[in-house]
């Protein structure tokens, strides 16, 4: 990784903004009034500041025509006509694909070992189903490689636990290891060291069927759930996604099941006859060691533990988990969590049948994509939240009228999507008001800021018929953004402070990242959003605009957390910081310029493969794709490079690359959850960035100014 998602350790460094580069800083906006009194307080303009009917904007004028004042191209010239017509069909295409309640979902594509965790699963709870069987195998065999392995993205190097998963999972669907394909992957496995070199996470799930030993896997006791907020290691130091996992798999550690397996795996082992051979602990005097020898105390504790406090342990433990059900029965609207929490409910007796069962079995089924080969995937998580304010923000700025009635569609969705019930973030916060916005249909426990802060900023181009409605949810859902700030002045995705050093280095966390410290793309949608808003002198805003400053990297670029990755991290931060005043000639903004323009491909794209978060040599680097030529266009042109050759090719690659129907080819994965460890295909991004970043270039800057309902 080239960069924690703080900006501190690995090989770059965060950096102060000198005092000469602050007087780029465009003068603070004088307030008056109510504004006056409460600058300094977490609230956002309510009802009373801003309401009625929006008044005239780009988003009123119809495709193809450019801001008053904005010199372009006749239509059919050059750059800005192939542009125009991109737009136009580009439309077309997105309002086709809205469903009729108002939201857009693209497939959220990750790896096979969801699909092979799948399959494990239903074989561990006794519910084997052979046309899904059939259906996971087909998909699984065509994602395998020809040097046998499985990848974790499109084009990345064979990793050793997907190749493990979708090779038992591919025997549990009928292969024979002695199949040309089962056996290059049996092979390859052995040669990077077995099932023994493999995350945990993999071990447990094999551990499950007694193809490995629960006593050569990390101890994950359930009395976690007993320890206080303010403890170190309590479940609410790591991120929500780490946690809705963690907890069930306690359960999962203290019963330690074992299913008869079907079948033998000796072929995955170095030595079968020795299939954990030992390894020298670490240092005692570093964290690892210190860590190692811990988790062998805990191994003797699993052995020592009062019966009545493991039995308290898992009481509560299985409470915590039924109480987070969702109502699609899912946990957290993301798959880990739901098929642990089904085995973890499954081992303390609740049976197939039991509600709350049927609910989690029925929400993974909803995960899945039936293909019209036959083959089936699973869905990690469903992104409609974050799809449809991604697809308002590029209809409306790419010229569509604010009051049309896609647009109004997707804003009455999107209000009803509102969360106003406190979930797992009021442990860190536990005075702030509830409001915001998920990821997915049903996730009330967890609203995330970054959704929050898109869903203002897309709200904010749609004239809805109840403007003191939107009013309303936007003034609540800006005072707990501004809530959600960490100490530091940044934010984070779903939690405040979630930044201790401990999660990651226990031994089970070996899967990606386990906590959620605050990030540049998160920190810079949230200083969009209140620009847009109007608060750009906000004392809170301030100090998220210092932070971005202070963590550019050295190459000029900023680090992306939740896309890939430095492309996706500039094209974030760079129409925020100029949304909120940075003048472009600042020497931030100057040196994204200048690194933005020297990446960019031959072919006048831009691309980023995700070994960049391990390889500093890959900043920057990778096939041109159309989501990240588009982030690439939107730190360009907000940073006032509309006439610039990087642009006019960055645009005339977008405009020769769209396909007859309007939408864009895009193999490579661009999104991130963890980064390097696990990455997402989004099958939006290709369209919505595109006609974004097109919009804003056919538009003029006001393409990406809000439309207030009072204006």
């Amino acid at each position: 990784m080239t960069a924690t998602t703080d900006g501190s350790g690995g090989s770059a460094q965060g950096r102060a903004a000198t005092a000469d580069e602050k007087i780029y800083l465009h003068p603070p906006v004088e307030l008056v009034g109510a504004e006056a009194a409460h600058a300094g307080a977490a609230t956002l303009p309510g009802t009373a500041e801003a309401s009625g009917a929006a008044g005239p904007g780009l988003a009123d004028r119809p495709p193809g025509t450019a801001e008053p004042g904005v010199a372009t191209e006749e239509p059919g010239a050059g750059a800005a006509g192939a542009a125009a017509r991109a737009v136009t069909r580009a439309i077309e295409h997105l309002l086709g694909r809205q469903d009729p309640q108002g939201w857009w979902k693209g497939t959220l594509e990750t790896n096979v070992t969801m699909d092979a965790e799948d399959l494990l699963m239903r074989q561990f709870l006794g519910i084997p189903d052979d046309r899904v069987t059939a259906a996971a195998a087909r998909f699984i065999r065509g994602e395998q490689r020809e040097d046998g392995t499985w990848a974790t993205f499109f084009g990345g190097p064979g990793d050793l636990s997907a190749t493990i998963e979708a090779y038992v999972a591919l025997r549990l669907a009928g292969d024979r290891p002695d199949d040309q394909h089962m056996s290059r992957a049996s092979a390859w496995i052995r040669e990077r060291g077995g099932v023994a070199e493999s995350r945990v996470f993999t071990r447990i799930w094999l551990a499950l069927f007694g193809w490995w030993k629960w006593d050569d896997l990390p101890e994950i006791p359930p009395e976690l759930i007993f320890l206080p907020s303010w403890f170190p290691l309590n479940i609410y130091d790591f991120g929500c996604w780490a946690r809705q996992t963690i907890v069930p798999l306690t359960i999962v550690s203290a019963k330690r099941p074992v299913k008869p397996a079907p079948f033998a795996l000796d072929e995955l082992h170095t030595d079968h006859r020795d299939p954990n051979p030992a390894k020298p602990l670490a240092p005692a005097t570093s964290w690892n060691g210190f860590f190692q020898r811990a988790d062998r105390v805990l191994h003797r504790y699993h052995r020592a533990v009062p019966r009545a406090l493991r039995r308290a342990a898992v009481k509560a433990a299985t409470r915590w988990i039924v109480e987070r059900q969702e109502n699609d029965g899912c946990w957290g609207g993301i798959q880990p969590p739901a098929v642990y929490s089904l085995i973890a409910l499954h081992l303390v007796g609740y049976d197939i049948g039991h509600p709350v069962m049927r609910a989690g079995l029925e929400s993974l089924d909803r995960f899945t994509v039936w293909r019209e080969d036959g083959a089936r995937m699973v869905e990690a998580c469903q992104s409609p939240v974050w799809d449809t304010c991604l697809a308002t923000v590029a209809l409306a700025d790419a010229g569509l009228p604010a009051d049309h009635p896609a647009l109004v569609r997707a804003a009455d969705w999107m209000l009803g999507e509102e969360i106003v019930r406190p979930g797992d973030w009021s442990v860190r916060r536990p005075h702030l008001a509830p409001g915001g916005w998920a990821f997915e249909f049903h996730n009330e426990n967890y609203p995330d800021i970054d959704d929050t802060a898109e869903v203002i900023l897309a709200l904010r181009r749609v004239r809805h018929p109840e403007p003191a409605r939107v009013e309303a949810a936007i003034a609540r859902a800006g005072r707990w953004t501004l809530g959600m700030q960490s100490g530091d002045g940044a934010w984070g995705a779903f939690d405040a402070d979630n930044t201790s050093p401990f999660p990651g280095r226990l031994p089970f966390s070996d899967f990606g990242e386990v906590i959620d410290p605050p990030s540049a793309d998160v920190t810079a949608h949230v200083v969009e959003m209140l620009a847009h808003e109007g608060r750009a002198h906000h004392p809170r805003a301030r100090r998220g605009i210092e932070w971005l400053l202070a963590h550019q990297e050295p190459s000029g670029a900023w680090f992306g957390r939740w896309g890939v990755n430095h492309v996706y991290g500039t094209g974030s931060v760079v129409p925020a910081l100029t949304a909120a005043g940075i003048s472009t000639a600042h020497p931030a903004i100057r040196r994204a310029v200048r690194w933005l323009t020297s990446v960019q491909n031959d072919d006048g794209g831009w691309g980023e493969d995700l070994r960049s978060y391990r390889d500093r040599e890959w900043e920057g680097r990778g096939e041109s794709t159309a989501s990240q030529t588009a982030w690439a266009l939107l730190a360009l042109l907000a940073a006032g490079e509309r006439g610039s050759p990087a642009v006019e090719r960055g645009v005339a690659r977008l405009a020769a690359t769209q396909l007859p129907d309007g939408s864009w080819d895009e193999p490579y994965f661009t999104g991130t959850g963890f980064p390097w460890d696990f990455s997402i295909n989004y099958h939006l991004y290709r369209q919505v960035f595109p006609l974004t970043a097109l919009g804003r270039y056919v538009h003029g800057h006001r393409a990406s100014t809000a439309c207030r309902q009072g204006s």
